[in-house]
């Protein structure tokens, strides 16, 4: 099945070096890993920094709550990045959502992750440096210790997907380091989509940051509600705005949280 990723074009409007300011009338999405957080060799090794853990209650008190993480990691993993931090996330891309209420939903089980699962464990246990990090829904195949396998990954776990049960009912996704299998009909987009038809968010101009291309299609969502993208570092992307790394994301972040509450952002 293929992937289904936005189209890596350049939107008709001007693009900027940066963001505008954020605007007390956003709705911000934000991705974690790669975006508020340097990317570390494997998932459970990243470090969270206490301007991290400051910025985020200050921007939701900002905008009104209006604020969701969007990642690729399950919720539960989110949670004990921020244990003190209880805000709407979207885990697993989408496939699994909390609104701002604190509502769990989540997209029906798909038949026939077992033997996907099955699978992958005896692959990444056949070649070293290879790690599978089970989300329970996904599944994420990492080779950053061992990148001169990722050819032979992508084929082999391409395959896998293709010659699965329901295969039609699943989707690959390439990432930073990592082919993750994931079932098909939620991604980063939707999951904005979802939350922008509830309280906080709704009528308010969406502002998606991520770095991956797991998060160009919240890239594609967010611009087609007339809101802003936001890449993280370098690469061909479909958002309009980029920020360098990590540290331009606090900064700007920094910006807006700590702006005088009667000041607004610019219209766009």
């Amino acid at each position: 099945m293929p992937e289904r990723v936005a189209p890596a074009v350049v939107p008709k409007r001007r693009r900027r070096a940066r963001p505008p300011p954020l605007a007390p009338s956003c709705a911000l999405f934000l991705d974690i890993d790669g975006t508020l957080l340097d990317i570390a060799a494997t998932p459970d090794r990243v470090r969270v920094d206490g301007r991290v853990t400051g910025l985020l209650p200050a921007l939701a008190r900002r905008l009104d709550g209006a604020l969701a993480l969007i990642t690729g990691r399950s919720i539960a993993d989110a949670d004990r990045l921020f244990p003190d931090i209880r805000l709407p996330i979207a885990g697993q891309h989408g496939i699994e959502r909390r609104d701002a209420g604190g509502a769990i939903h989540r997209l029906p089980a798909v038949p026939g992750i077992e033997p996907l699962r099955r699978e992958l464990q005896q692959l990444a246990a056949d070649h070293e440096g290879l790690l599978l990090e089970d989300k329970g829904e996904t599944l994420a195949l990492h080779y950053r210790q061992a990148p001169r396998l990722a050819p032979h990954l992508h084929r082999t776990v391409k395959a896998k997907v293709a010659l699965a049960r329901d295969a039609r009912a699943w989707r690959t996704q390439t990432g930073k380091g990592l082919i993750e299998v994931r079932p098909d009909g939620r991604d980063k987009g939707t999951a904005i989509v979802e939350y922008m038809t509830e309280p906080p968010f709704c009528g308010r101009t969406p502002v998606f940051v991520g770095d991956d291309r797991t998060d160009e299609l919240g890239f594609a969502a967010v611009e087609a509600a007339g809101g802003w993208a936001v890449k993280v570092g370098p690469g061909p992307t479909h958002a309009s705005y980029r920020l360098r790394d990590v540290a331009s994301v606090l900064q700007w972040l920094g910006g807006a949280a700590n702006a005088p509450a009667s000041q607004r952002g610019p219209e766009d």
